[in-house]
């Protein structure tokens, strides 16, 4: 049996496929030190067949703590992918039933599972007796015209009896045809009551709300209701968001960080990181938000993204773009 207590979830970052890689996440890690961040997605098949593993199962120390999300169908090959991403010293193993793009239809896995929850079950039995970290599910509230509160509460409850004791919910259904995975974060309609319910008829799991979140303050109306949220686009578009939930979120007293110092902060990283041979653009396009609303914000943006690409770019771009903010 797995225990959930050791991570706290009042508040997650998303899993964002091309987005939430190990250097964004450093950035993030600068901004807050107790909220959960979240890998991309990586696939079964991509860490069993890969050349080079590590290359998706590297983070940084620092990260902590960090999930890690994988998607795939064969409890086995979960199994064994679990067993790596513990050994590798991730907090958390994600299953994503909630994805809903073709590439993830095509391999039957993501949110066209939640039509198999006894094949979720399956899975989520198999991870949890390989490792000891948490073993916890993001799923959807429903797929096509599968979404009645009688179908998603039998999923819940088949998972649940398997042992998992956290569920992530974003609470729109998807659609697998007619709509983009862009689109399917979007079109279909929040319905935030559903997740209420959920919390109300299984008070002894953890339910994690997603979707529409974008500020600390409803994150904390939501928060009487459920036991955490999970913000994705928000951050990763104005991710000085993140500067405030320490004090907002865990009752932190330590001082908000300025945007100029978090800047500062990432300077010996990216140092660090160029001289290993990771390009300079590779960090500073996740930072391209960092002075959403502020005075200069176009001038830092603009700059950065003139120049990150440009031979030998280092930290000296970053410190030019900085002067655009003062």
């Amino acid at each position: 049996m797995t225990n959930n207590k050791s991570v706290d979830r009042r508040f997650c970052v998303a899993p964002m496929l091309d987005w939430t890689d190990r250097h964004c996440r450093y950035f993030y890690r600068l901004l807050s030190q107790h909220a959960l961040l979240y890998t991309e997605m990586v696939t079964t098949g991509a860490l069993l067949h890969a050349n080079n593993p590590e290359r998706f199962l590297q983070f940084n120390a620092e990260e902590h703590p960090v999930a890690f999300q994988l998607g795939g169908s064969n409890p086995a090959d979960l199994a064994t992918c679990a067993k790596m991403v513990e050994d590798y010293g991730y907090d958390e193993v994600n299953l994503n039933v909630g994805c809903p793009s073709d590439r993830v239809q095509n391999g039957s896995f993501g949110a066209c599972l939640m039509l198999e929850p006894a094949k979720v079950a399956e899975c989520v039995v198999a991870m949890q007796q390989a490792v000891k970290i948490p073993v916890t599910v993001k799923s959807r509230i429903g797929v096509d015209e599968r979404d009645s509160y009688e179908e998603l509460h039998e999923f819940i409850s088949l998972v649940a009896s398997a042992g998992c004791k956290t569920f992530i919910v974003h609470a729109r259904k998807a659609w697998l045809s007619g709509l983009s995975p862009k689109e399917n974060r979007e079109i279909p309609p929040l319905r935030y009551e559903v997740v209420y319910q959920l919390k109300q008829d299984f008070p002894q799991l953890e339910v994690i709300l997603n979707g529409g979140i974008t500020t600390l303050e409803s994150s904390n109306e939501f928060l009487r209701k459920i036991d955490g949220v999970m913000l994705g686009r928000e951050v990763y578009h104005n991710p000085y968001i993140l500067a405030q939930v320490d004090q907002q979120i865990f009752g932190q007293n330590y001082p908000v960080k300025t945007r100029a110092e978090i800047v500062l902060a990432l300077v010996s990283y990216i140092q660090q990181q160029l001289s290993q041979g990771v390009r300079f653009n590779s960090i500073s396009r996740h930072i391209l938000g960092l002075f959403h609303g502020e005075n200069g914000a176009r001038g830092w943006r603009r700059y950065l993204s003139e120049n990150a690409t440009k031979p030998g770019a280092d930290e000296q771009v970053l410190l030019q773009a900085l002067k655009f903010t003062q």
